[in-house]
């Protein structure tokens, strides 16, 4: 069973560039057709996919968020990141990374990141 585990600061001053990883155990990065995604929950709101970074490690965005969002990977580490820049107060949320496999999704407990203004 694939595990996932995020990581990074809680707290992040607006303008600044919010960093996030996910650590990977029971799976890799480059399992073929393995997809590794970014996904947030603000407050009160429901779940948004940020982007995905494929196993070939091709990369997708959310058109909304494709401006400011970066997806990274470290194979040696099995690890893979998160970056948004030019932060805001809405960017507060319950950050997520997550894997869709052959057949089941697996979810890390999700990180909470607030912006200060």
């Amino acid at each position: 069973q694939v595990q996932l585990q995020e990581s990074g600061p809680g707290l992040v001053k607006s303008s600044q560039t919010l960093s996030l990883s996910c650590t990977v155990s029971g799976g890799s990065l480059t399992t073929s057709y393995y997809a590794w995604s970014w996904i947030r929950q603000p407050p009160g709101k429901g779940l948004e996919w940020m982007g995905v970074m494929n196993y070939d490690g091709n990369t997708y965005y959310n058109p909304s968020l494709k401006s400011r969002t970066s997806i990274s990977r470290d194979t040696s580490k099995n690890r893979f990141s998160l970056q948004l820049s030019s932060v805001t107060p809405e960017d507060t949320a319950v950050y997520h990374c997550a894997v869709m496999a052959s057949t089941n999704d697996y979810w890390g407990q999700g990180t909470q990141v607030t912006v200060s203004s």
